[in-house]
């Protein structure tokens, strides 16, 4: 079907009836309904389930979810300390930033759950419906996507809790229950799951990029893949990175792709489908009921409302302190993604007051469990700036990979092969010289990794480079004063999964 944008046209067409989970109907008892009357007869039956299956995995990338504040909660550049107002407090997170998870946490249980697993499942369901479609030749690109979809979700469920089962049947046998399967057999799976992937998908270079955008391409699988290569000594103890620099050349060697001009280019409202440097996002337009991105108003300060002249006061919820803010070099253009000090209105001029005529001071957290409603620093990365509104919603689309990573991740794998070193100093000089940044003469594994946090700060980053470099568990850190066992490098599994399910084997140690 060539329809301009049909994600999107596909995501209105559920409208009617009030969500993408009522319209797809993707519950427990669709994995028992499959049949010949419901295979999908034509192409626009079959994307609409698709969609479904996208939009669980953009829970991932959201900042309302759990999906996205596990991968953030536990590092050095993200925390949500109690508020003395009273807000705020949650004791899932604290155990999360203290590196003290338990089985019983909320936060992992939901991600588990509500995205994670259901994501899969609703994953299984569709394709088992797909290749068994009376025109399952000509949707051979479409069950590649979902196969890629399905993928990134078993990505997420090992990076989180290491071992997990594998499952792809369209329904489960209560019976029969699906055992708990070893990381690096799981990390093998989803390797083998997104290369078949790649083979029916079309390149970024066979499509119209504005009009097939967010859909996944063979480029975006690429990514991926480098990313899963360059941790593949964490998830299955040997080291992969001559892989990971196959990997990105298959995307650098396209020509399709660069950097923006600036880094917040990126996740502009009014820069999506036409961004040079995102290669995988999810859509969103609140304005028609389409889901919405609430990052301002989990992230940003309450007087933010005057500041961008929002229709809603933001939560003064996520910030970050002076170990994340001290990495950035004074003149990194970076900087502007940040709130920290004194704030004024958006002519830097006039000074951001409250009722009472105080101008907002933004300091680094000094109380986690009673914080004043100006300590901690702010991220601006998805910007108000031109976005249309529903509420609390806005219309900038999650992002969730960029090209700057691919530069970045074939950099580190060829430094830690010891080849090609000009090769690697000129990709990470690339990255700074586009935030007005000095160049660096040489590398280290220390630079990569802070570069990296500079350059990825809230994007579902930072967790997995941290466990790779070492820093997660032998840095302290603002809330995390002691070395972190390495069995804490995967989170439990959720007690109540276990509960659910005996045959699911709990992670060492927990």
């Amino acid at each position: 079907m060539k329809t301009k944008n049909i994600i999107k046209l596909i995501f209105l067409s559920c409208l009617g009836v009030g969500s993408l989970t009522s319209c797809l109907d993707l519950d427990e008892e669709l994995y028992g309904r499959l049949s010949p009357e419901t295979y999908y007869q034509t192409e626009e039956e079959a994307l609409s389930s698709v969609v479904g299956v996208y939009s669980y995995l953009s829970y991932m990338s959201r900042a309302g979810g759990d999906g996205w504040r596990i991968g953030e909660f536990g590092t050095d550049e993200f925390f949500c300390p109690g508020r003395a107002s009273g807000g705020w407090y949650d004791e899932g997170n604290m155990e999360m930033m203290s590196h003290k998870v338990t089985p019983n946490n909320e936060r992992i249980a939901t991600c588990w759950g509500t995205y994670v697993f259901p994501g899969i499942g609703a994953a299984n369901a569709v394709m088992a419906s797909l290749e068994a479609s009376p025109i399952v030749e000509s949707l051979k690109p479409l069950i590649a996507e979902v196969r890629a979809l399905r993928a990134y979700g078993y990505y997420y469920a090992m990076d989180y809790w290491g071992n997990v089962p594998v499952f792809t049947e369209a329904r489960v046998d209560p019976n029969n229950l699906p055992k708990t399967t070893p990381r690096a057999e799981v990390f093998k799976f989803v390797v083998d799951e997104f290369t078949e992937a790649a083979k029916d998908l079309p390149s970024i270079k066979e499509v119209n990029k504005t009009d097939y955008y967010p859909r996944l391409t063979k480029e975006a699988v690429y990514t991926a893949l480098a990313s899963l290569y360059l941790n593949a000594e964490v998830y299955s103890g040997t080291a992969q990175y001559d892989k990971v620099v196959t990997m990105c050349d298959n995307v650098i060697e396209t020509n399709s792709y660069e950097l923006e001009d600036r880094v917040g280019d990126c996740f502009l409202a009014t820069n999506e489908a036409n961004s040079k440097e995102i290669i995988t996002a999810f859509s969103v337009d609140p304005s028609k009921g389409v889901d919405g991105n609430e990052f301002i108003l989990y992230a940003q300060h309450a007087l933010d409302q005057k500041k961008y002249d929002l229709p809603f006061a933001p939560a003064n919820g996520y910030c970050f302190t002076d170990e994340a803010l001290n990495r950035y070099e004074k003149g990194d253009e970076r900087l502007e993604l940040l709130e920290y000090g004194p704030q004024y209105y958006q002519d830097g001029v006039t000074p951001l007051c409250d009722e009472n005529g105080n101008q907002l001071v933004l300091t680094t957290i000094k109380d986690m469990i009673s914080a004043q409603e100006n300590e901690g620093y702010r991220v601006l990365k998805y910007s108000p700036v031109g976005v249309v509104w529903a509420g609390s919603k806005g219309d900038n689309d999650y992002v969730l990979e960029r090209y700057s990573n691919v530069l970045l991740m074939k950099a580190e794998a060829l430094f830690r092969l010891n080849q090609d070193l000009d090769v690697a100093l000129e990709l990470v000089n690339q990255v700074r010289r586009r935030s007005n940044c000095p160049e660096w003469s040489d590398l280290t594994l220390q630079k990569i990794e802070e570069e990296r946090a500079r350059e990825f700060i809230w994007e579902n980053q930072r967790r997995r480079d941290m466990i790779r470099f070492g820093s997660f568990f032998n840095n302290t850190w603002f809330y995390k004063t002691e070395k972190t066992e390495s069995w804490r490098g995967i989170y439990p599994i959720p007690a109540i999964q276990i509960t659910n399910n005996p045959n699911l084997e709990q992670n060492p140690n927990y």
